[in-house]
């Protein structure tokens, strides 16, 4: 994963410099998720309002899969 540069010239003007999107497979994304939200890694927490772009077809089965989960 490539990180994204950000230019810092205050404290109130944080600008982050446009890259191309970067593809990677779900697998890849999922175990390095899974080991630093197991490490509880600060920087997850960081991230967890950015938004990502997800196919269709894997909304629909993660939307199914929340909402049809059984309870505890």
């Amino acid at each position: 994963m490539r990180p994204r540069l950000r230019i810092f010239r205050g404290e109130d003007d944080i600008q982050t410099i446009d890259e191309p999107p970067v593809t990677v497979s779900l697998r890849d994304i999922t175990q390095v998720l899974r080991d630093a939200i197991d490490a509880e890694r600060t920087w997850v927490r960081d991230f967890e309002d950015d938004e990502v772009q997800i196919s269709a077809d894997l909304y629909d089965v993660l939307s199914a899969y929340w909402h049809l989960r059984p309870s505890a």
